[in-house]
């Protein structure tokens, strides 16, 4: 019990060591976009562009029906701005860990390794791509819209569940980003499988859950918790039920969820780095 306090102390002085790591090498990279202005507005606008499709193509399917899966517009539109959001946050922020795999067939996950900074921070910050937050900002304009549009019954908890939501998803999606990363360390090639989590995680939280079979709503609950991101703050603003009939307060579980999650992500994390073995080069 004596070491325990030592314990902490170290803990806390790897976080603060990482995060100032992962500040120096995102604003190496943000001065390297810089240089290139023109470039990177021309880039920010074309990923805003791409993503404000998709709310296109929702707008686009209410032009022939008046709701889906007994949700309006605006309603979808809260839903879709939170997610979007919230991921465009982790996008930007943790995007790099996606190519995780590719450092681990090739062997420049070495260089990383030899850096006196930890290797999360190092991976987290590489070609910190600022252009991402076009995807940000449309996600924030739907949400605006959507809060401006809909006739909410404002209370302080609904009102603090906006950003409560924002921060808490962004945060889960990290986990998920860093969890799919850590499967990296073992399957090497698995970009598409952690895509199938995260951006697929995020379209899937875009839609109510009312169009999907109860059994995925379950296992997006209980097993991958991608449903705190939005869905539940989300309807307890809008004052729906939710489809598995929670208890109300499970809307407010979104900051413990990840927590829960980071903790999980955190071990599998080191469990792969002490696994991963060079390729020799």
């Amino acid at each position: 019990m004596a070491d325990w306090p030592e314990a902490v102390f170290a803990e806390r002085s790897r976080l603060v060591e990482g995060v100032r790591a992962y500040g120096l090498i995102a604003m190496m990279w943000l001065r390297s976009t810089m240089a290139y202005r023109a470039s990177f507005v021309m880039t920010a606008f074309g990923n805003f562009t791409a993503t404000a499709f998709d709310f296109v193509a929702i707008v686009l399917m209410f032009a022939h029906v008046d709701a889906l899966g007994g949700y309006s517009l605006p309603e979808i539109a809260l839903l879709y701005g939170a997610s979007g959001t919230a991921f465009g946050i982790t996008d930007m922020v943790m995007g790099s860990m996606g190519r995780l795999g590719r450092r681990v067939r090739d062997g420049t996950l070495d260089t990383l390794l030899v850096r006196p900074a930890p290797v999360l921070a190092q991976v987290a910050a590489d070609r910190f791509a600022l252009h991402r937050l076009g995807r940000t900002s449309q996600g924030v304009l739907v949400l605006g819209y959507a809060l401006v549009t809909l006739d909410i019954a404002w209370t302080p908890l609904k009102a603090a569940m906006i950003p409560l939501m924002l921060l808490s998803g962004a945060a889960i999606y990290g986990a998920v980003f860093v969890a799919g990363a850590a499967f990296q360390f073992v399957a090497q090639d698995a970009s598409e499988v952690q895509n199938s989590f995260t951006y697929g995680g995020n379209t899937l939280l875009q839609y109510p859950p009312s169009i999907f079979a109860k059994d995925l709503v379950r296992g997006v609950t209980f097993v991958v918790p991608l449903a705190f991101v939005n869905w539940l703050p989300a309807l307890y603003v809008l004052g729906r039920e939710y489809p598995l009939r929670l208890p109300e307060w499970v809307a407010f579980l979104p900051p413990a969820v990840a927590a829960l999650c980071w903790v999980g992500a955190g071990l599998a994390w080191r469990k792969g780095l002490r696994a991963y073995r060079s390729t020799g080069n």
